[in-house]
């Protein structure tokens, strides 16, 4: 269990628990801007990626880009 779902204790069982943590992990990773090509692509909100260097809004999945 990672440390993101740490705040769950042991509610609601270890495969959502599990299952919560690779899509947190997702959804805060940096991702390859299509712009700049550089590694800078962040959620802003559900659907909504922005890339912190050139500040290119774009729409992607909801967790991954």
């Amino acid at each position: 269990m990672g440390k993101s779902t740490n705040r769950l204790g042991t509610r609601y069982g270890w495969t959502i628990r599990n299952k919560l943590e690779k899509i947190e992990r997702k959804q805060k990773e940096l991702y390859l801007c299509p712009e700049c090509n550089k590694r800078s692509v962040k959620r802003t909100a559900v659907g909504i990626w922005e890339c912190i260097k050139c500040h290119v809004k774009m729409a992607g999945k909801a967790y991954e880009l």
